[in-house]
């Protein structure tokens, strides 16, 4: 019985030894890229393990997948258990090396980038491919040359967001059977050849030649607008003007004669009311008198005109003869105005 327990002891110790040679000559490849490539706390294969926060640590047992241990406490069986991989999940950036791309307008371009991505799936990404991080790398290098490949090099730099959604979106439809998820992918770097540089150079300081001039013109042509509407503006404020002072005028005027025939109308009535009193009559003769001998005094000085009265002598005929003028144009006043009466 005590030979029987030695035999076995023994034989456990015998399978204990070869498993760890076997362990010590064999790493996992994938473990140990993925160590690398992850900074992950190394495994030990003992029987009580501590997981850390944010990895998944594959076990296998006899070569075979056993299970996927989560963060903290877990068990393992000793000789037969053992890790075989171990998968950080937290999300990685991983530089995309710079590349050289056709554009759809047969330009070269030297490109690199940033691929931001995350394992979501442990198992397939330790089973599906042998090296998740080069396989990566590799699609996104094909993904962008082939997406730079359907648009021109203008299109390049003013649809960076769309390109790099377009890598992501191919990225993630391929490496779905890896257990991994790209995030984003940013282009970090362009490069182009000197000759296309100093194409897009020329081109630059033409358009902004071109801006210049078109500035230049627009603010000419906004100067002649604002000169013509000044001139507009003077000419209707001077026609204004121009205008008010002629109603001005002209009101001044019809005032003046307003004035002046209101004087007239006011010495004439005068004169009327004067003529209706008992020297009335000679007053007027009298008037009559002196603007005869006015006039005709005025009319002796004029040089082409000469005036022969019938009697020069004789000034009170000429007064009689005006006193009877007014009395018939007196009495004629009096029966238009008697038969107007009558009238109404």
């Amino acid at each position: 019985m005590t030979l029987l327990f030695n035999t076995d002891l023994m034989m456990i110790f015998f399978f204990y030894l070869q498993h760890q040679r076997l362990l010590s000559r064999e790493p996992s490849i994938l473990s140990s890229i993925a160590l690398a490539r992850f900074k992950s706390s190394k495994p030990f294969n003992t029987g009580i393990l501590f997981v850390p926060q944010q990895e998944a640590w594959i076990v296998e047992r006899m070569g075979k997948f056993r299970r996927i241990l989560e963060p903290g406490l877990n068990f393992l069986i000793p000789f037969l258990d053992r890790v075989g991989y171990v998968q950080s999940l937290k999300e990685l950036a991983i530089d995309i090396p710079k590349q050289s791309a056709v554009t759809l307008d047969n330009v070269t371009l030297n490109i690199d980038g940033v691929l931001y991505l995350k394992v979501n799936d442990p198992y397939l990404a330790s089973y599906g491919v042998e090296d998740p991080e080069f396989a990566i790398t590799q699609l996104a290098q094909t993904t962008m040359r082939s997406e730079l490949g359907k648009i021109s090099l203008d299109k390049v730099f003013r649809e960076r967001e769309n390109l790099n959604f377009a890598i992501v979106e191919s990225l993630n439809k391929a490496s779905a059977s890896w257990g991994l998820i790209c995030f984003r992918y940013e282009i970090r770097d362009i490069k182009l050849p000197n000759r296309v540089q100093e194409a897009m150079q020329m081109q630059v300081e033409a358009e902004r030649k071109k801006r210049a001039a078109i500035l230049d013109s627009e603010g000419i042509r906004e100067a002649d607008i604002n000169v013509a509407e000044g001139k507009r503006q003077s000419t209707i404020l001077a026609s204004e003007a121009d205008q008010q002072e002629q109603i001005n005028r002209a009101q001044g005027e019809a005032n003046a004669l307003l004035a002046v025939a209101e004087a007239k109308a006011k010495g004439i009535k005068l004169i009327a009311d004067a003529l209706k009193q008992t020297d009335g009559y000679n007053a007027a003769s009298l008037k009559v008198a002196e603007s005869y001998v006015e006039a005709f005094g005025k009319l002796a000085k004029s040089t082409n005109t000469v005036i022969i009265p019938s009697n020069t002598s004789d000034v009170s005929s000429m007064v009689t003869q005006a006193m009877s003028i007014y009395k018939s144009l007196t009495s004629k006043s009096k029966q238009t105005r008697r038969s107007s009466e009558e009238d109404k």
